[in-house]
């Protein structure tokens, strides 16, 4: 087989396969299905300074070709993350990515200098999709100006490269992350879930307690390509593609697109070994198309 390795964040990674945040917990849930030191990198469900309980039930949905879901962001706090979940994964060869959430910029600095400190964290990947309390509910990420500053906050306590997850809800994912980059971002991750509703027409009921969520799944992949595509060319930093990705075909879509590694989210629900079977696809049609390194395809599109 082909080597697939990539460079990223100046680590090289096994090959360009990590999970999306919130689809993996932290791998101890997944570690009986999937050989974890295969992986590219893992990324792990949101973390915060203090624990959140989330959001009540019902809370996940199924929806033709995807999903959605209003977890919350339930988390036990970054204290228990770091003495269970990190110690855990720092059995394995394979870097972690670790998610961070807050509802302010003091509580995403709060979590980002706590975990910058641990060894076994490579980076850090900012959810701004979170809702900022102070500004009435609306989140970081779908401000410029909020996301340069939370960028420019995190910055300045993190010893580790600090990935920006750039949420979709936005009329402009270029200008968005562009900002990401100028808050001085080490790289970008895209897409987030793009906010949804289901309805029951029989109980005449939202069929999500908290009445929307977020979507994911293959239906959003020809979107979440098109803005990795638009952010590709808005900035140098590296970028982890996401959004919908079921196949190595659609990963390999992301790569051509302007994506450095890519993020398998929903089809984790769907079959627990998709990742691996991912990687192998990367794999065989590096065979196929006598491609050598993934830096011979990477943004061709452009």
């Amino acid at each position: 087989m082909r080597d697939c390795s990539v460079e990223f964040l100046g680590k090289r990674l096994k090959n360009p396969v990590t999970c999306a945040s919130g689809t993996f917990g932290s791998g101890i849930e997944y570690s009986e299905f999937v050989d974890l030191n295969r992986l590219g990198a893992i990324t792990t469900k949101g973390v915060s300074v203090v624990p959140w309980e989330g959001n009540p039930t019902p809370r996940v949905a199924e929806t033709p070709s995807g999903m959605m879901n209003a977890i919350g962001l339930q988390n036990p706090g970054v204290d228990v993350f770091i003495e269970r979940d990190l110690k855990f994964l720092s059995a394995f060869d394979v870097p972690v990515i670790v998610n961070v959430c807050g509802h302010s910029i003091e509580e995403y600095a709060a979590a980002a200098e706590r975990l910058s400190k641990e060894e076994g964290v490579f980076a850090l990947e900012i959810n701004v999709s979170c809702p900022n309390v102070k500004e009435g509910g609306i989140a970081f990420g779908t401000r410029p100006e909020a996301l340069i500053e939370v960028t420019r906050e995190v910055k300045k306590v993190s010893s580790k490269p600090v990935i920006m997850k750039l949420s979709p809800n936005v009329t402009s994912i270029a200008d968005m992350a562009a900002a990401a980059e100028q808050g001085g971002a080490d790289a970008i991750s895209l897409i987030n879930t793009f906010t949804a509703m289901k309805i029951d027409i029989y109980r005449k009921k939202f069929v999500l307690a908290n009445k929307t969520g977020g979507l994911s799944g293959p239906a959003i992949h020809p979107i979440a390509l098109r803005m990795v595509y638009e952010a590709s060319k808005a900035v140098k930093i590296p970028i982890i593609g996401m959004g919908g990705v079921a196949n190595a075909g659609d990963a390999i879509e992301m790569i051509m697109a302007g994506a450095d590694i890519v993020a398998v989210g929903m089809m984790n629900f769907h079959e627990p070994e998709s990742m691996i079977r991912v990687i192998e696809g990367i794999e065989s049609f590096m065979e196929e198309t006598g491609v050598e390194s993934l830096s011979e395809i990477k943004g061709c599109m452009h």
